[in-house]
């Protein structure tokens, strides 16, 4: 009788923290750890304010990747928290922790709530502009969850905005001055890929099945999606050559050699609609980056020829 009661009180003490450990692997899956991928771009103005080798900088850089993961993190527990309903009906998101049941809504709600204040309080420490600009893309993320993701074209401008905040930040917080045409062709970049998770929503669940997932994707189809990636794409294009041989470019760096990483954003842009149309790739962007080897290795090489040029080595 005593050596049942011992093993019994054994298999307790052992089971207990293992049955722990789950939940906390699914409440920092409900975090989304993949897409702070996306954060990268506050890593952009590095480069293009010439700052890639500036050790503070770099520093207050990645910590602006830090807190807008947190903050990232706690909008995507606000949204899954607002589609519960909707994902547990979807393929793929009926698969996310909330949606199936291996996290509690009060535990979603509680890493939320630590989530935002941690995120706002780094965030005061660099100023207020930065603040401001963090409080802007949690209040578009909240409109957007609550509203926006139901009105046509208005979803679109809000999911790029998300990224063209990060790259806006990321020049804020290194006090650096970004160039208007960069700023272009972030709104750009950021709209062509929100355009292509839309398309890949459509693509991935049928027009109907889509419309009765979430209605807003009954108001788009292929044909719509595709006209404005390709206006989308050859605005983007156009705007990096522009900005690699204006006059404010080459004075700025002191070379009109920017123009030869044009050939890496015109492979990246191909290889991405390649994905899009013949993969049915397209809806995280930052899966596609880490996934697919050849537009990351091509985005390395961009990285590396840019800074190259910028820095005077070729």
């Amino acid at each position: 009788m005593l050596n049942t009661q011992t093993k019994q009180i054994n298999e307790t003490s052992l089971t207990s923290p293992v049955r722990f450990l789950p939940k906390l692997y699914y409440l920092f899956v409900t975090m989304r750890p993949l897409q702070w991928i996306k954060n990268a771009f506050v890593l952009i103005p590095l480069i293009f304010a010439s700052k890639a080798f500036h050790y503070p900088s770099v520093i207050q850089s990645l910590q602006a990747v830090v807190i807008f993961s947190l903050l990232a993190s706690a909008t995507y527990i606000i949204n899954d928290l607002c589609d519960l309903k909707a994902d547990r009906y979807h393929p793929k998101k009926k698969n996310r922790p909330l949606a199936a049941g291996l996290v509690s809504p009060q535990s979603a709600k509680l890493l939320a709530a630590v989530l935002l204040p941690a995120s706002f309080i780094w965030g005061y420490g660099f100023g207020a502009n930065f603040l401001l600009i963090i409080f802007c893309y949690f209040v578009l993320q909240l409109f957007y969850n609550y509203r926006l993701k139901e009105i046509v074209i208005l979803d679109v401008f809000c999911i790029s905005a998300g990224y063209f905040l990060r790259v806006i930040a990321g020049a804020v917080i290194i006090k650096a001055r970004i160039s208007h045409w960069l700023i272009i062709c972030s709104i750009l970049l950021s709209m062509f890929l929100a355009l292509a998770k839309r398309r890949h929503e459509l693509m991935f669940m049928g027009q109907l099945e889509a419309g009765n997932h979430r209605k807003i994707l009954g108001d788009y189809n292929l044909r719509f999606l595709d006209q404005m990636i390709g206006m989308t794409t050859a605005g983007l294009l156009l705007s990096y050559m522009l900005y690699s041989v204006s006059s404010e470019t080459i004075e700025k760096f002191k070379t009109d050699h920017l123009i030869y990483t044009f050939p890496f954003v015109l492979y990246g842009i191909f290889r991405y609609l390649y994905l899009i149309h013949k993969k049915n790739s397209g809806s995280e962007p930052e899966m596609t980056l880490v996934t697919d080897l050849p537009s990351l290795f091509n985005l390395l090489l961009w990285a590396f020829f840019c800074i190259m040029i910028i820095y005077g080595v070729l």
